[in-house]
């Protein structure tokens, strides 16, 4: 549904009195005057620095658009007049799709693609040639390199590696395009019908390919949504069948992976290295907080960083756009893009 096109067949006419919107996203504050320029004449804004439940319930009387990351049972007994709902990205897990007021419609979007396929891109490249480990070292006056100490093995680089996609939507296939850009060879596992030869890869299969692509690979991709089924896709089992210098990249979501087996993998050196930009534990307020209860910190060949892979000022100036081409189309009657819910 994320590409559909979807008619919006409770906005057959064009709606005569002027918008009233409510953004309460912080990652879209920085993009306020884009998002305004772009909006439909006469329409009117109430920004909110962040999502607050408390806030968004007084400011919803009234207001025919709300963009944020949730939406709760108590804001659609407030929601009098809503017909949008708009995430400022693609993942709308946050928005309780019962408590949509009848006739709403739910509305995601994308465009961190790009920007999380180059940071893919170079984080891969790190790992496998262990810049962490050699710029700490030579911080030291240490030189970490074969040429100073023969018995060291020579890292691989990209170009004839084999880079294994696991979910081969919008972020895998943008992935793969530019690790193919530096000379890798491709191998998917997707539930999405993938031509082969158009795409470049050397295979393609259904998850139940998923420990052939293990096998082979020299970086593993997550590029797949959480879902019951996906939940500790991989575990012991899985990391056991990697490649020992192989690195492991997660961009989804962090319970992908159990976080027992990988901390294990990865301290007694089962596979090369990971990539770890989702966790299983966030900041509830502020900026702090332990991304697990495991030390993942104490580890040298894990690369970890606070969810930004896609974020980038391209990313949410896309996305501002997205919104407020959805916003000018509810407001002329006209068909709505990305729509993942309709009440």
């Amino acid at each position: 549904m994320n590409s559909v096109e979807i008619t919006n067949r409770n906005n057959a006419q064009a709606l005569d009195a002027a918008l009233r919107i409510i953004v309460a996203d912080a990652n879209l504050l920085p993009h306020r005057a884009l998002l305004e320029a772009n909006l439909p004449a006469g329409a009117s804004v109430t920004w909110h620095e962040r999502f607050d439940e408390a806030a968004a319930i007084r400011d919803l009387p009234g207001c025919n658009v709300f963009v944020g990351p949730q939406f709760t049972p108590g804001m659609g007994r407030a929601a009098d007049s809503l017909r949008l709902v708009h995430v400022g990205g693609a993942g709308y897990d946050g928005i309780n799709m019962d408590a949509l007021p009848a006739g709403a419609i739910c509305a995601n979007t994308f465009n961190h693609e790009a920007s999380i396929a180059e940071y893919v891109a170079a984080t891969s490249v790190f790992v496998r040639r262990q810049f962490t480990q050699q710029d700490r070292a030579l911080r030291q006056g240490h030189w970490a390199s074969s040429v100073y100490e023969p018995e060291r093995a020579q890292l691989g680089a990209i170009d004839g590696a084999t880079v294994g996609i696991v979910g081969y939507g919008h972020i895998g296939s943008r992935t793969w395009k530019v690790m193919r850009a530096l000379g890798a060879r491709g191998v998917a596992v997707t539930a999405q019908a993938v031509d082969v030869e158009q795409e470049g890869l050397a295979w393609a299969e259904d998850l139940s390919g998923l420990d052939r692509l293990l096998a082979e690979s020299d970086v593993i991709v997550l590029c797949v949504p959480l879902l019951p089924e996906t939940r500790h896709m991989i575990g012991e089992k899985q990391l056991a069948s990697m490649k020992d210098t192989a690195v492991l990249v997660n961009v989804s979501r962090g319970p992908l992976i159990d976080p027992d087996a990988l901390y294990s993998a990865l301290r007694d050196r089962q596979i090369g290295g990971a990539v770890i930009d989702v966790w299983y534990q966030y900041p509830q307020k502020g900026a702090e907080a332990q991304p697990s209860a495991l030390p993942f910190g104490e580890l040298d060949n894990v690369l970890m960083t606070p969810h930004i892979s896609g974020v980038t000022r391209q990313t949410f100036e896309g996305r501002v756009r997205d919104i407020a081409a959805n916003i000018s189309n509810l407001q002329a009657g006209a068909p709505l893009k990305n729509v993942v819910f309709t009440k």
